[in-house]
């Protein structure tokens, strides 16, 4: 995996030479590259921030800075109207896009430019029904396709041990051509993190995992400008906006190393032993939090490991671990219990979930 990461403060990342990260780096399994921002400036002060349009305190930073760094990064050449580009590739028209998006938009979409002429301007809602119509000539397209060639294709694949319907990439075990266009973002995900953003979770973490490069950018003061991830969306790049937590930090360095070192101790080979995260907490499709750990001593300052932990009984030890990893995630996480499949668990889970209060006679647990 490759992973490039934008700050204007790039040696904050030494730290990722340590532990078993840097073991991973070492090894050629990762591959950790740092840029400062500040590069892609081109004013004695080397600026990366301006204040706010429309006013208010602090300062943003610019979208034409981290264009000329990401446009590098990415492989990608400018574009001046990228919605606009975007709406023709997609054989629609900006009266098409109005329509589509219909009440959903909360501001204006149209720009009158010094010449009169009118332009999409940027919105989620307006980058979306863009990216969905592309998506939908491409599925057409190659529908047709596929059942005008059908026996030809599955000829092919058959030859090279591949499906005709996807072809895997052998490093990664990901599908090879996602949809996304011909150029050097392909496969690439642009991640920046950001407080009012979704939450990053352990099962982001473990689709990330997967991915061949990664770059990050990491905001300051009040932020990016909200036109830089709209862009490289409506330039078909993969963009993900994470907030690590219900919390405001000063930049977003502290973020992407907890991102960094979530994704990359999945990957296979990055742990000693991989079966050391199968019981973590938040894993799998049924998670909870883990269940305590003890080492020795046995007994410690008047305080004893529970006796189960000592007996020798391999299915006694696994069944106390499980129920103490309900009781914690009942108490501590109780939408996490809410979030199981009742079909899942077995009938020890469910008299252990009955004795602490919930009613598992549906398909999610409920508060009895």
């Amino acid at each position: 995996m490759e992973i490039d990461i934008v700050s204007v403060f790039p040696e904050y990342f030494d730290v990722l030479n340590l532990s078993l990260l840097g073991k991973a780096q070492h090894n050629g399994l990762v591959e950790v590259r740092t840029h400062n921002l500040r590069d892609w400036t081109h004013d004695v002060h080397q600026s990366v921030d301006d204040t706010p349009v429309g006013g208010g305190a602090g300062m943003v930073m610019k979208p034409e800075v981290w264009a000329e760094c990401l446009d590098e990064l990415l492989g990608l050449d400018p574009v001046d109207d990228v919605l606009g580009a975007a709406a023709d590739a997609a054989g629609v028209g900006v009266a098409d896009v109005v329509d589509a998006a219909g009440d959903s938009l909360t501001g204006p979409v149209l720009e009158e430019g010094n010449d009169g002429s009118e332009s999409l301007a940027f919105g989620s809602v307006v980058a979306q029904v863009l990216q969905d119509s592309v998506a939908d000539r491409e599925a057409a397209a190659a529908a047709e396709a596929a059942a005008a060639g059908e026996a030809a294709a599955a000829g092919e694949a058959a030859a090279a041990g591949e499906t005709a319907g996807e072809r895997v990439e052998e490093t990664t075990g990901q599908p090879v051509g996602d949809g996304m266009p011909d150029h050097g973002a392909q496969g690439t995900v642009l991640i920046f993190p950001n407080p009012s953003a979704p939450l990053f979770t352990q099962a982001d973490a473990t689709e990330l995992s997967t991915k061949r490069h990664l770059v990050f950018g990491c905001g300051r003061y009040e932020g990016y400008d909200a036109r830089i991830p709209e862009y490289y969306r409506a330039q078909g790049v993969d963009v993900r906006e994470y907030s690590i937590g219900d919390y405001v930090l000063n930049g977003g360095e502290v973020a992407v190393s907890a991102m960094i070192e979530a994704i990359t101790r999945l990957m296979p080979g990055f742990m000693g032993n991989h079966e050391s995260i199968v019981e973590e907490s938040y894993t799998g499709s049924n998670a909870l939090l883990e269940h305590f750990q003890y080492t020795k001593p046995a007994r410690w300052r008047g305080i004893d490991v529970p006796a189960v932990l000592l007996s020798g009984d391999h299915g006694k030890v696994d069944r106390f671990r499980r129920d103490e990893a309900l009781a914690k995630t009942a108490r501590l996480r109780p939408d996490l219990i809410e979030a199981l499949n009742c079909h899942d668990l077995d009938k020890a889970d469910r008299k252990m979930l009955m004795a602490l209060g919930w009613n598992v006679c549906g398909n999610h647990p409920r508060r009895s």
